[in-house]
């Protein structure tokens, strides 16, 4: 492809005053910008003086976006004239798609896109951005930016059945592939109990039973998971449901080896063969459990600590020794 010249350089630019950016000559770090930059971006400042809205600012909005895809005035500016010229915001999100793609972790990528589909306000469009995500999130199944924009998009959309449908289904395909996909974790408890139990339509203790048996068995599968465990006191915390009544579940992650169990509990699967036990998460978890019980198990608690600090988490030596502290001060008459 034959290098296009410089704005300076184009008939068709003639009359617009480029505006140079202000540098100080005795700055201490000078910015080094490429001549096609600096180029672009004194037209750029030129048309916002007169503030021009015109097809062709969208050209130049997109060469600036190109060469720097975190230059916010340039998005900003573009989704105006968007506006103005009453262009396909459909056509613009197409188009935007490899840039969302290219520049995953752009912050304004994602903004722009929030913009188009609050104006749109089309379920239809809403609904095809959630399968842009997925697509995107092959690329980077953890990127922040992309699990935000999907929860906005749900949230924005909040009323539309349509969109939360297919939410479990899809995360429990993402954590079948990686149970240790964090952002998986968080997003199932986003919608799982930011959707059935908020609009009334499934009964919050068969919400509760189910999403205790699905992190069981993840758990089971990697015991040593710290998103799984997160995830199950998220429940736990979310629904009131004290810590004592998994205590049947964790006691055998707390064991030095996977017990021989000659009755099958599906209730309660025990750790897969080869795990390493004891669980650093289920220690702590028992410890809370008896913490959470107080009274006569708040020694437990401070035995189990003891054991965090000095053999299975030693690393957070000082973290149990605070533990153990605080729980002993508050226990005394």
């Amino acid at each position: 492809m034959d290098e296009l010249p410089l704005y300076s350089e184009r008939p068709e630019w003639v009359d617009v005053v480029p505006i140079p950016q202000y540098q100080d000559v005795d700055a201490l770090a000078p910015i080094n910008y490429s001549e096609e930059y600096q180029d672009a971006t004194d037209y750029f400042r030129g048309i916002v003086k007169t503030e021009e809205m015109s097809p062709r600012v969208l050209q130049l909005t997109e060469h600036i976006i190109r060469l720097n895809p975190a230059h916010y005035s340039a998005w900003q500016y573009r989704y105006r004239t968007l506006i103005a010229l009453e262009s396909s915001l459909e056509d613009e999100l197409r188009l935007m798609d490899a840039f969302a793609i290219e520049f995953l972790k752009t912050y304004q990528v994602w903004h722009h896109r929030r913009l188009l589909l609050t104006a749109l306000r089309s379920v239809d469009a809403a609904a095809a951005e959630l399968a842009f995500i997925a697509r995107a999130l092959e690329a980077d199944t953890k990127n922040y930016h992309t699990w935000s924009y999907r929860q906005w998009l749900l949230a924005h959309f909040n009323d539309e059945d349509l969109l939360w449908s297919g939410e479990r289904a899809w995360t429990e395909n993402l954590l079948e592939r990686d149970v240790r996909n964090n952002s998986a974790w968080h997003h199932r408890f986003f919608f799982v109990w930011g959707s059935g139990v908020r609009k009334g339509d499934e009964d919050r203790e068969e919400i509760l039973r189910r999403e205790l048996t699905f992190t069981k068995e993840k758990i089971a599968l990697a015991p040593n998971n710290p998103s799984a465990w997160n995830y199950l006191r998220g429940v736990l915390g979310h629904t009131g449901t004290p810590y004592a009544s998994l205590s049947p579940f964790v006691k055998p992650y707390t064991a030095t080896s996977v017990e021989k169990i000659d009755v099958v509990d599906l209730d309660n699967p025990v750790p897969s063969e080869g795990a390493e036990l004891p669980c650093v998460m289920a220690l702590e978890f028992l410890a809370d459990t008896f913490e959470q019980e107080g009274g006569s198990q708040i020694p437990k608690a401070v035995e189990t600590w003891k054991l965090l600090a000095n053999e299975f988490d030693t690393m957070r030596k000082k973290y149990w020794e605070y533990r153990i502290k605080e729980a002993l001060q508050a226990s005394e008459p």
